[in-house]
């Protein structure tokens, strides 16, 4: 789930693996569609997609039916993965070129959800003369989520929106003006921007029993020491992660996507919905 804070909306958000850590993953699309049937008052979003993994054409068909069904309601964020390589070998996409997979991806993807024809031939992916209908009516949002230059570029040059995670407030900041100064310089002067902030947070009366419960969460999920993650991962109570979160909706983040966790499913949801309360008062 994440809060907007600005905008006052929710949204129900998933993420997108294939064969994550031995195995494990959810299709972010797939999941999105059940959602957006579950709940049909609230909006839906990928958080992220990993692009690279698959032929962009048929993602903008399986994009463009689940518009059809639920129009307006989906955010598309793109990724470009990396924290198991092996999950990008296991469909025969060799890591080092996930980078320039995903910006080939999207300059077939946005255009056909724009609707317009497509002929592409390209390093990674042939679209030859090819119409995506019908088209996304809104058109559906595309951000970029990460934490590198790179990723900044592409929401430059292809993005309604950086979805950053894992920095500082000042990176967030300095990532925004960069990305919508990079639009700017390719020509792009019309995006309607939608920058976002993706994180895990702990929940508990004090900050130690915020970690205590968010750390093997986060170790079990990535098999990585939270050592790695503490810096940019708050925990505490409802109050002690608004005021974590405020520099960033400050610098310009509409969309806050958080993996909330807590001593249980119960004291998860509750959390949540005062934070959203005390961020969008």
């Amino acid at each position: 789930m994440a809060s907007a804070a600005e905008s006052g909306l929710d949204h129900l958000i998933t993420a997108d693996h294939v064969a994550f850590q031995g195995g494990r993953g959810i299709d972010g699309l797939t999941l999105v569609s059940w959602l957006a049937g579950l709940q049909p008052t609230l909006d839906v979003y990928v958080g992220v997609y990993l692009l690279a993994l698959r032929h962009p054409v048929t993602v903008a068909r399986q994009i463009s039916t689940l518009s059809e069904l639920s129009p307006g309601r989906l955010t598309f964020g793109v990724g470009v993965g990396g924290e198991d390589r092996h999950e990008m070998e296991a469909v025969g996409v060799d890591p080092a070129t996930r980078g320039r997979r995903t910006d080939e991806a999207l300059k077939v993807l946005r255009p056909l959800l724009e609707g317009q024809e497509v002929n592409h031939y390209g390093e990674f992916y042939s679209a030859p003369d090819v119409s995506i209908l019908p088209v996304p009516s809104p058109l559906v949002p595309i951000t970029i989520g990460g934490r590198s230059d790179a990723a900044i570029a592409r929401t430059g040059l292809f993005g309604d929106g950086w979805l950053a995670s894992w920095c500082s407030p000042e990176r967030f900041s300095a990532g925004v003006h960069r990305s919508e100064e990079i639009a700017k310089e390719s020509g792009r002067v019309d995006v309607a921007w939608r920058h976002g902030y993706q994180i895990w947070v702990g929940f508990g009366d004090t900050p130690e029993e915020g970690k205590k419960v968010l750390g093997p969460a986060m170790e079990r999920f990535y098999g990585t020491p939270f050592s790695f993650f503490e810096k940019y991962s708050p925990v505490g109570s409802p109050s002690d992660i608004a005021q974590w979160l405020k520099p960033f909706i400050e610098s310009g983040a509409k969309d806050l996507n958080i993996a909330p966790i807590a001593s249980s499913p119960s004291e998860a949801i509750t959390g949540m919905a005062e934070l959203r309360k005390i961020l969008v008062s």
